[in-house]
């Protein structure tokens, strides 16, 4: 069978596509941007379409990719009778996110000094793969990251105050259970809070160089020529190896509990179950490890802009999380449901009408923070309730890749990288010329168009676009 086109942006995979199938599929996508995407990406938006007590349709957003079990991109809810939960529809790096830091500083003041800054910076953020932090975290000190996320940072004398007000779940999920998280987890996570990883995380200046809503960006504190700096990383080993403990687990539980799924990738247990309860609470416990990795990195910004440039703000726009999986209320064929909802490679795009919106954003809908990829614009768009009735109030979460990083390897050197970055003007430091040239630009998609779908069917509007002028990767 053929996927169809519903509507501009919107195309559906019908019931069919593949035996088992409960509920269509639905890929929200441009005619340009559908040509990118692989069908082995559209298999597996067919395949989560199979698991019991799926809610609605199973979704792939406009920069959704190949993943592992559900696609890079993809959203699914599931209701809590007779529903499952499955670390495929999260992913490996649990509350892998992004960080806006908003400022009183405009460009031309620090574009001179935009080496320094990136020096500065990267001297600052420990990274790279299996980097280790600044922080001598106690076995309990790391428990206390688990139960309590940022609000743990916080007393330790990290950030301010406003930072909790301004973060999805104030910094912290409630129902973490670290007595869930294995002994390599907690070996992995102590040396590495505080620390920005490798592969896509960054930290980035940026200059806000167009503004598209004067009323929402006016809220959320955004003016053409204003530097901003974009944090975005995540649980780090401790993620990873949760994830990979309970897959084992989940991959018994299926066999357990007779479910029948078309890819092994998609292990999982029955909501309530004891399997599902245990992989809920570790994975609680990493998304809040994300939280407080991001707020402690976050300080040190704030230190390294006060050195160069003394009494400088940089308050919180926000934070969003990229993968996980919530407990949500959600209507359904007309009524208030509670659903597990997962998004994996997806952002909370709510709008005014909820009341998970911080205060300072009510009445307009939360910030939905899309990040670009080196070279390339980063958005600020502005949750809409269109998102509710669509895709269980879940935006894109990026530019989504196109080229496998063993492909960039073969086509690109991290050298030429750097030299095209320069020409542009792009800061750029990394611990490595290969890491640079997975991440070549050309290896994603266009950030803008990938914004403009959501944009165009009213799930999140744009407010800014943000160009990068200093980049630190791992």
């Amino acid at each position: 069978m053929e996927i169809e086109k519903i509507s501009d942006n919107i195309y559906e995979v019908p019931i069919g596509y593949r035996p088992g199938m409960r509920v269509a599929g639905r890929i929200f996508v441009s005619s340009s941007l559908l040509e990118m995407v692989e069908p082995g990406t559209i298999e597996q938006v067919a395949n989560v379409a199979t698991l019991p007590g799926i809610v609605g349709h199973s979704m792939a957003m406009p920069d959704a990719h190949l993943g592992y079990g559900f696609p890079i991109g993809g959203v699914a809810a599931f209701r809590e009778q007779g529903g499952i939960i499955s670390p495929g529809g999260v992913g490996f790096d649990i509350n892998c996110g992004v960080r806006l830091l908003r400022s009183d500083l405009r460009a031309d003041a620090v574009q001179p000094l935009i080496n320094t800054l990136v020096d500065a910076l990267f001297q600052a953020v420990p990274s790279g793969l299996g980097s280790t932090g600044r922080l001598h975290i106690t076995d309990q000190q790391l428990t206390e990251t688990f139960l309590r996320g940022a609000e743990w940072a916080l007393e330790e004398g990290y950030g301010v105050e406003a930072d909790l007000v301004h973060c999805e779940e104030s910094g912290c999920m409630s129902g973490a259970d670290p007595s869930q998280v294995g002994v390599k987890a907690r070996k992995r996570g102590r040396p590495q809070l505080g620390t920005l990883g490798s592969g896509n995380h960054f930290l980035e200046i940026q200059r806000v160089d167009e503004i598209y809503d004067q009323e929402a960006a006016k809220r959320f504190g955004l003016f053409e020529g204003q530097i901003t700096v974009m944090i975005h990383t995540g649980s780090r080993g401790a993620g990873h190896q949760i994830c990979t403990d309970h897959l084992n687990v989940l991959s018994k539980a299926v066999r357990r509990y007779g479910i029948d799924i078309p890819d092994r990738q998609l292990a999982c247990a029955p909501l309530g179950s004891p399997e599902a309860e245990s992989y809920f609470g570790a994975m609680v416990c990493a998304a809040n490890y994300a939280w407080t990795n991001r707020h402690i990195i976050a300080h040190w910004t704030r230190e390294v802009f006060d050195r160069y440039f003394p009494g400088s703000q940089l308050p919180l726009l926000y934070d969003v999380a990229h993968n996980v999986a919530k407990i949500e209320e959600h209507q359904v064929e007309g009524k208030k449901e509670r659903l597990y909802v997962h998004r994996k490679g997806a952002t909370r795009a709510f709008g005014p009408s909820r009341e998970e919106v911080p205060a300072a954003y009510a009445g307009i809908g939360q910030p939905v923070l899309i990040p670009g990829s080196m070279a390339t614009s980063s958005y600020v768009l502005c949750g809409q309730d269109k998102s509710l009735e669509l895709t269980f109030g879940s935006a894109c979460h990026g530019a989504g890749r196109v080229m496998s990083r063993s492909q960039a390897l073969k086509q690109f050197t991290g050298k030429e990288v750097k030299a095209a970055l320069d020409r542009e003007g792009i800061a750029v430091r990394a611990t490595s010329s290969g890491m640079l040239a997975e991440e070549a630009p050309q290896v994603y998609k266009p950030s803008s168009e990938v914004v403009d779908v959501v944009h165009d069917l009213g799930i999140a509007i744009k407010v800014a676009r943000l160009s990068p002028l200093g980049v630190c990767k791992g």
